[in-house]
């Protein structure tokens, strides 16, 4: 995640904010790599344990369901809409309003889940066999199988509903340490499914390990919010202002997320119609490019938003501009050689992570493949991710919503466009899917910066576009070290070959943006020295 992100060094007006925000980012990416290495530790004993064979294929589609439902009525969505208004009412002290919001919304939540999982369990052989996995009706077990573990996995979707609302809840009161640790909390639980219940229940194992690891993303951070003193309010009150702000920022942004659940499902059913092993990959693949995309957007725009939503509250907008362009700055200065060099080690990295047990050579070559074409879209995820946050803080929720549904309406066309043209020229088809979905990001990140700069009057675009340059030709010498690398040590391990590309590409680029006086890495380097120097004061205080 970008630390020197919200970082302007000529800036002094905004150098003690920004400072305070850095150190937060700072915190939440140290948070996001432990859960990084949790989920790492997870996906390689889920695919050594079941590969991309059938059960797998299962699990990964029957999950969607449980993970749509999550996101539409509690994930992104409603946090998007909540903490601006949240966030708004504790900037003007107005904290019984601020918890009457809160307990509203967790009880509109709870109630609609409750009914929207009671009636997919019903209907699950339906949706399975209709909507979300056609393919497998030629495979009655994995078809079984699917719908089995469809219904285990729905009651995950309302623990996560309460641990997202908890989780804007906290940050909204600057507490950004346990809900960026929750994560790891839910890999665990998974963690404990495949070691622990698997090798009795199969599958199955892995499904109930969802379900405790979507309790323990739950449990960690209630501590955390009874200590905040808060008070809950049993009432369903529709005709609070601020509740009514809410429902009306929440419902574009619904469709927003609705649309991009869309293009995961028409990802499932057109994979579920190609060569074995494709919904695995598919889903491995996106799931290895959203690590660099966490650690690099989400977290900046975790600890971003409070602040732009405050900074707009009180009508700040300067303070506002500043934290989003040096936001941009910060996300492009990790994500752009992120980028450059997860493509080119993609093959060794999948081997070395995953290739073992019932991951074989094929499946590495599957999940590389959609890799390669899902991180050339790794800078445009990660600007989405910051603008779109930018306009929630402005109560702008109808922007990020319209041009994500247009750019995502364009994705599901060129899924179908692209899966056709790579099988027509011989290539596996679900390389389409990845690509599909990163020519729409990209698209969908130009319409939200042209909006954006029109709104704020210019984002100092000369400054920025150095910047980029120069983190460019950085990258570029980066990927030139790299590939020396793989041509002249092809024949050593992926152990090897993985972690000494990661190591010398690191270093090249950090070299390289030293040598260009890039202000961003001074920034990084003084954090972290900043943090070192704190945990041996601590230890020498013992």
């Amino acid at each position: 995640m970008g630390l020197s992100c919200i970082i302007n060094p000529v800036d002094e007006k905004t150098s003690s904010s920004s400072s305070h925000l850095a150190q937060a980012a700072a915190t939440v990416m140290a948070a996001f790599f432990v859960s990084n290495l949790a989920g790492l530790l997870r996906q390689i004993l889920v695919a050594r344990s079941f590969g991309t064979g059938a059960e797998m294929e299962a699990f990964n589609a029957a999950n969607r369901v449980a993970e749509t439902l999550f996101n539409l009525v509690a994930g992104g969505a409603l946090a998007s809409a909540f903490i601006p208004t949240f966030s708004g009412l504790l900037a003007k002290n107005e904290r019984v309003k601020a918890w009457q919001l809160a307990s509203v919304i967790a009880n509109l939540v709870l109630i609609v889940l409750i009914l929207l999982t009671a009636l997919i369990y019903v209907l699950a052989p339906e949706v399975v066999r209709y909507i979300l996995a056609p393919g497998f009706r030629t495979d009655a077990a994995k078809e079984a199988t699917t719908v089995f573990l469809l219904r285990l996995m729905l009651p995950s979707a309302i623990l996560f509903a309460l641990s997202g609302l908890v989780m804007g809840i906290l940050n909204s009161h600057q507490v950004f340490l346990i809900p960026a640790l929750t994560p790891s909390m839910y890999q665990l639980g998974m963690i404990f499914g495949v070691l622990v219940l698997s090798p009795s229940l199969g599958i199955a194992g892995l499904g109930w390990g969802v379900l405790i690891g979507a309790g323990f993303h739950l449990c960690l951070q209630l501590p955390a919010l009874w200590r905040l003193k808060g008070r809950y309010f049993l009432e369903i009150a529709l005709d609070i202002p601020e509740v009514r702000e809410v429902i009306r920022l929440f419902a574009p942004r619904l469709i927003g997320v609705a649309v991009v659940q869309l293009n995961f499902w028409v990802n499932t059913r057109l994979a579920s119609q190609m060569p074995e092993g494709s919904v695995t990959g598919v889903v491995l693949a996106f799931a290895l490019m959203l690590m660099p995309q966490a650690a690099i957007a989400q977290s900046v725009a975790i600890v971003a938003l409070p602040t732009l939503s405050t900074h707009f509250a009180l009508g700040k907008f300067d303070e506002l501009r500043s934290t989003l362009v040096n936001g941009l700055r910060g996300v492009l200065f990790l994500a752009i050689p992120a980028s450059v060099g997860l493509i080119l080690l993609r093959k060794p990295i999948v081997a070395m992570l995953y290739q073992r047990g019932a991951f074989d050579a094929r499946s590495t070559e599957f999940v590389a493949w959609a890799l390669l074409w899902y991180t050339s879209g790794l800078v445009g995820h990660s600007l989405v991710e910051v603008f779109a946050r930018s306009f929630y803080a402005m109560h702008d929720t109808r922007t990020p919503v319209w041009i994500g549904s247009l750019a995502m309406g364009l994705n599901v066309g060129f899924s179908y466009l692209f899966s056709a043209l790579f099988q027509r020229m011989g290539w596996l088809p679900h390389g389409g899917l990845a690509l599909a979905n990163t020519t729409a990001t990209y698209l969908e990140a130009l319409g939200l910066y042209w909006i954006m700069r029109r709104r704020l009057g210019g984002m100092d675009e000369p400054v920025i576009l150095r910047f980029v340059l120069k983190t460019a030709f950085a990258s570029l010498v980066m990927g030139l070290g790299v590939s020396l690398w793989m041509v002249y040590s092809s024949h050593r391990g992926v152990f090897l070959l993985a972690l000494g590309g990661i190591v010398l590409g690191g270093g090249l680029f950090a070299l390289s943006a030293w040598l260009l006086q890039i202000a961003e890495l001074r920034v990084l380097y003084k954090i972290v020295f900043r943090r070192i120097s704190e945990r041996k004061s601590t230890l020498v205080g013992r």
